[in-house]
């Protein structure tokens, strides 16, 4: 199976990102064209600790511009994470640029105490 570049351009991103921390959590972002979701993860024990979508349930009922989306999933997303008692993580862009709505999300983050 051959791989396209964007799934690349993750798996090289993410195989220096796990080379440089390896005693803390990891951030992963992804985005769809309307939607945007990220996990907070333990690689050591390969589990997902904390997550937020903007497909759930509670967040489908308004009406939202993708960048206020990215926005509100950062808020979330920092206080389940303050909930778990995690402050320091590393931040996982995947195949994104780190542009848009990425960006912003991840400044997000760092606005709500998350320190990477």
């Amino acid at each position: 199976m051959r791989n396209n570049t964007k799934e690349k351009r993750k798996l090289r991103n993410r195989k220096k990102l796990k080379k440089v921390n390896s005693n803390r959590y990891r951030v992963s972002v992804n985005k769809s064209l309307n939607n945007i979701s990220a996990q907070i993860i333990d690689d050591l024990n390969n589990k997902t600790l904390v997550s937020a979508s903007s497909i759930e349930k509670d967040f489908k009922i308004k009406k939202t511009k993708k960048i206020d989306k990215s926005t509100i999933i950062g808020e979330i997303l920092a206080k389940r994470a303050k909930e778990k008692k995690i402050n320091e993580v590393y931040f996982d862009r995947g195949g994104y640029k780190y542009h848009g709505r990425v960006k912003i999300f991840a400044e997000t983050l760092r606005k709500n105490g998350l320190k990477f």
